[in-house]
């Protein structure tokens, strides 16, 4: 019997400067993504750029990114993949099984970012991957830190060439040191604990 398959959480945003306006819209996704480590857990960031894109193709992007890394880490993981991205996540909880009924086809026409959709749906296919959606900048602090790092890809252009070690501890800290009581009880740990 294989062991059992390591547990990943992860918790993407995009950020697409002038997103839908005239090109240039550079853009950039990010990551962090929290598993075991022994008694412990482990965070690391990830983010990468695009010097036009729009908030979907990153978020599509994103999506396939984290997930091969983690195939490259662990080659099976379930994964919790965390979002406000409604269009990721409503595509691969509903409307891809139906597009691969179709051929690949919508009622309505062309899918929309096709090869990304079929990369993804290929990338997640070595996880078990529960999608859910969160609401953007509503104060959810990984999904606040997350949006942060995208930001800076998207502003700098930047990328991060695989996991790095995540600032995010340190974010936290100066999110707190600001002293209006934001996140003052927030542990970072318990999503962690819980079972999809």
């Amino acid at each position: 019997m294989p062991p059992p398959a390591t547990r990943v959480l992860v918790h993407a945003d995009e950020s697409c400067l002038g997103n839908g306006t005239e090109p240039p819209n550079p853009g950039g996704n990010a990551a962090l993504i929290e598993a075991p480590a022994g008694d412990s857990f482990a965070r690391w960031d990830f983010f990468e750029c695009s010097p036009d894109t729009t908030n979907q193709k990153m978020a599509l992007a994103g999506a396939i990114a984290a997930l091969e890394w983690l195939r490259r880490r662990w080659q099976h993981a379930d994964v919790v993949y965390v979002s406000d991205s409604e269009y990721l996540i409503k595509g691969m909880s509903s409307w891809v099984k139906d597009w691969q009924a179709r051929g690949w086809k919508r009622k309505g026409g062309a899918i929309e970012n096709l090869e990304l959709w079929q990369k993804l749906v290929q990338a997640a296919a070595a996880h078990t991957v529960a999608w859910r959606w969160v609401r953007g900048h509503a104060g959810h602090p990984k999904n606040e830190y997350a949006n942060t790092l995208a930001m800076h890809a998207a502003e700098r252009q930047e990328r991060s060439n695989g996991l790095v070690p995540s600032g995010f501890d340190a974010w936290l800290a100066r999110q707190r040191a600001r002293g209006d009581g934001l996140y003052a009880d927030y542990d970072p740990d318990r999503e962690l604990h819980e079972r999809v």
